[in-house]
């Protein structure tokens, strides 16, 4: 039977499988029926800096310095009785390590010096075995350049590797000028691992009422054909821990991720769609295909076909994008 452990962010996983940041994780069955389901770690739903921050200036607002007569505060509860989203977070982490056998990685998405640095010490002393930080900000300001906001999530992330001891990886977009020097910076500032993509959630307009809404886009498969190809060509060019999210709900997807040089592949949409049934599917899936091929492990298949072990380069760059266009043919009866 061939051995389907790996390594990632320092940590030894039992497979290759780990359910990304979804609601999911929100409920301990959720969490406990996944790893039952053969999941190798877990990445926490993400606590938002704006979330706590604004929870905070309500605490203070209303229960430190209330506004409002004596008589009138008596419905308000004691700020000591409060529970807060960032305690509820803390409790979650607290609890799931009491329960799981496997890792647990606390996902954090701020902006700020102090969402990252004063968030991540306590996820921390939560327990969280690693932490994986969303790199977003929306650069609205024509002023701000590029390298500005790269400056920021790195200067960010050097303070908070000053203050914590977990490994921490870095959930990155694909609206990099240039992916490979950004974490080439991001492994020197202390990262453990990147993240290949973070999906985004876009405004959408609705035409009937003409208002702009928001709406749940889950992924497909076709989605991972851009996470492939970045993993396969960042293998071989740091030290970092490789994790390959968007579009995974096949074993045929993960077996791509793994095969580009992902250490580990996410699954969340699939799990949204189907539960705990689509990882067990594709754990299974994988398992199979490794042995019907004799291969011995999953570090055997890692990275087989990244941009450093293909004899040409070219097809994880632009070479492969004139050939496509050039090799294709419309449908039969269609006509221009």
């Amino acid at each position: 039977m061939p051995d389907l452990s790996t390594r990632y962010l320092g940590l030894t996983l039992k497979n290759p499988l780990v359910p990304s940041s979804t609601p999911l994780s929100r409920q301990l069955d959720n969490v406990l029926h996944l790893e039952d389901a053969g999941a190798a770690a877990i990445v926490l739903h993400s606590l938002f800096e704006e979330d706590v921050r604004n929870e905070e200036s309500m605490i203070d607002r209303f229960l430190t310095t209330p506004d409002t007569f004596g008589e009138a505060a008596g419905h308000l509860p004691q700020r000591d009785a409060y529970v807060s989203q960032l305690d509820c977070y803390l409790e979650h982490i607290q609890r799931l390590k009491a329960r799981l056998s496997m890792p647990v990685i606390a996902s954090l998405n701020g902006a700020s010096l102090s969402g990252w640095v004063e968030l991540g010490q306590e996820l921390q002393e939560a327990g969280a075995d690693a932490l994986e930080l969303n790199a977003w900000y929306l650069p609205g300001d024509a002023d701000l350049s590029g390298e500005a906001i790269e400056d920021r999530y790195l200067s960010l992330l050097r303070e908070l590797k000053g203050r914590v001891t977990i490994p921490v990886t870095m959930k990155l977009s694909p609206f990099f000028s240039s992916l490979p020097h950004f974490v080439r910076q991001a492994e020197a500032a202390g990262a453990a691992g990147v993240s290949l993509f973070n999906r985004f959630f876009q405004p959408d307009i609705d035409l009937d009422k003409l208002q702009v809404v928001d709406r749940a886009q889950l992924s497909t498969s076709a989605d991972v054909l851009l996470t492939m190809r970045w993993i396969a060509i960042l293998r071989g060019r740091s030290g970092l821990g490789l994790a390959a999210t968007g579009g995974v709900h096949t074993v045929d997807d993960a077996l791509k991720m793994l095969l580009a040089g992902a250490d580990v592949v996410h699954m969340a949409s699939a799990l949204l769609l189907r539960g705990p049934t689509a990882l067990k599917e594709v754990l299974d899936g994988l398992r199979t295909w490794l042995e019907e091929r004799e291969y011995e492990s999953v570090e055997q298949l890692k990275g087989s076909m990244s941009q450093q072990n293909m004899p040409d380069a070219g097809v994880f760059a632009r070479t492969a994008y004139l050939q496509a266009l050039q090799s294709f043919t419309p449908p039969p009866g269609v006509r221009y």
